[in-house]
């Protein structure tokens, strides 16, 4: 066992110095008499004494031994080697350590008195060595190791900089991996937003192209269902009569005839979108139609296309009267009586077109003049016609807040006011004027609570049986109104601009 292990084999575990009077307990443990007699003071109130060390339990004050083997080592405290400054020793004396009075620095060996006399008379093998005193030999190899401990220090203190600058270029990387995740994560997100954007837009356009490919055949099932209604009507009566058991009854009832029971029978046809062209000869000259023929667009300027039969055109209306004082020589309107507002009572009247010169022809009674103003009719017909059938056809409406789109005979007049489309009985139509929707006919109006803007607008037409249809084109297709009539001629599509454009087939352009 080394010497430091057996010197605590003497130590109190109670106070940590070397036994002083030691006992020994039942259970074999030593201490200092006066140590473990205070330990068992303090557990005399407890009613329980136990030892330091083991924790054994006594029920009764323990009683104690004298350690005569320990007590016997009480002078092994004045034989403990007392620590000695460190030492050299001469590395030539193998026998017994004899302190060194030099070192060499060169070999780092160390020499006695006896030793560096003899070498130095033999010239042994420092001759040739720097061979100093211990103190100075010491001193130079402390300078060597501060020396070194600078270097270290230094090398260590270069290391903490490359330890800094690597974990700032880490974090450097790091916060660039963190703002390529971001943008990436956006551009992730924008991506799923588009492409749920465009989901609903295409599931909405196979849902609008399924509306408009199926609505003929809904309107059609619609039609039939009201004729085999009839038909079974019919049957019935057949079956009635051939029940009956008298002939000269049976001959009767059946002189109707069975052609005419079956008449109004006709097989399903689907319908497709009627291709309607505008008929430039007709376009007023406020309005443009392009080369394509689906398109008519308002426009300021006068066109100088020639004022034909069958061209709408501007036409005068009187507007009211001034007095002859208001007039100068010419016959002019003063300044101030031409600022006096006086169009309202024609946007009133439900024409809501625009007003060009004002002008006065005329003294008359009561010494006053009447005034007339040009309306600019911005309208256009179809080249075809429609004199049978069913038919339809879509319309685009988004570019405009004043339009009117509808059918009208070839017959209506082509200037005054019953050239305007709705207000006559040769012309029907649906009109939007700013907020305000109303179907038209013989210059009486329907208002229609449409909720929200219309954009599209389908006309659809049955000639028989004197039906005229306007439907918002949405999801779904929602009926507007059906005017009925007994058509009396062909009827050409007509429309009317009053600002912006509208377009023919517009359903048919976004899908």
């Amino acid at each position: 066992m080394a010497f430091s292990d057996a010197r605590k084999e003497l130590d109190c575990s109670i106070c940590l110095n070397i036994y002083t009077n030691p006992v020994t307990l039942r259970c074999g443990h030593n201490f200092c008499r006066d140590c473990i007699e205070d330990v068992l003071d303090t557990q005399e109130g407890s009613g329980v004494y136990c030892c330091p060390e083991c924790r054994e339990e006594f029920q009764e004050r323990p009683e104690f031994r004298r350690n005569r083997t320990v007590c016997n080592m009480e002078s092994f405290r004045s034989t403990e080697p007392e620590k000695k400054e460190s030492q050299i020793f001469c590395t030539q004396c193998i026998h017994s350590p004899v302190p060194a009075v030099k070192s060499c620095l060169l070999c780092e060996a160390s020499l006695c008195d006896d030793h560096l006399r003899v070498h130095s008379k033999l010239h042994g093998d420092h001759q040739e060595h720097q061979v100093e005193a211990l103190e100075e030999a010491s001193q130079k190899r402390k300078e060597n190791l501060t020396n070194a401990l600078q270097e270290l220090v230094k090398k260590r203190e270069e290391m903490e900089e490359s330890i800094k600058s690597l974990q700032k270029y880490k974090r450097k990387v790091q916060d660039s991996a963190d703002g390529v995740t971001k943008r990436v994560t956006a551009l992730f997100r924008d991506i799923r937003r588009q492409l749920d954007i465009l989901e609903r837009r295409v599931l909405k356009e196979i849902t609008m192209k399924a509306e408009r490919v199926s609505f003929p055949a809904s309107d059609l099932i619609q039609d039939l269902e009201i004729k085999k209604d009839d038909l079974s009507r019919k049957i019935r009566h057949i079956e009635e009569i051939c029940n009956m058991t008298d002939p000269l009854t049976f001959l009767q009832e059946s002189d109707t005839g069975l052609s005419d029971i079956i008449t109004g029978v006709c097989g399903a046809i689907i319908l497709e979108p009627a291709d309607i062209l505008l008929d430039a000869d007709t376009a007023h000259n406020y309005l443009n139609i392009p080369d394509d023929r689906k398109t008519a667009q308002r426009i300021k300027k006068m066109l100088n296309r020639p004022n034909t039969q069958e061209r709408f055109r501007v036409y005068r209306v009187q507007i009211g009267t001034v007095l002859n004082s208001n007039l100068d020589r010419n016959g002019t309107l003063n300044r101030e009586v031409m600022s006096v507002p006086v169009f309202g009572s024609m946007s009133d009247s439900g024409f809501g077109f625009a007003f060009h010169s004002v002008s006065t022809s005329g003294s008359s009674s009561g010494g006053t003049v009447p005034q007339y103003s040009n309306v600019i009719s911005p309208q256009v017909m179809s080249s075809q016609s429609f004199s049978s059938g069913r038919h339809y056809w879509d319309v685009d409406v988004g570019g405009s807040s004043h339009w009117r789109v509808g059918m009208c005979y070839p017959s209506i007049a082509r200037t005054g006011e019953a050239s305007e489309i709705g207000c006559s009985e040769k012309s029907w139509c649906l009109e939007r004027n700013g907020d305000t929707f109303l179907v038209k006919h013989n210059n009486k109006s329907t208002n229609i609570l449409a909720n929200i803007p219309i954009h599209r607008v389908r006309v659809c037409l049955d000639y028989k049986a004197g039906r005229l249809s306007f439907y918002k084109l949405d999801i779904p297709i929602r009926l507007l109104h059906t005017l009925t009539d007994l058509f009396t001629e062909p009827l050409h599509a007509a429309l009317y601009v009053g600002g912006g454009y509208i377009k023919l087939g517009g359903w048919e352009r976004d899908m």
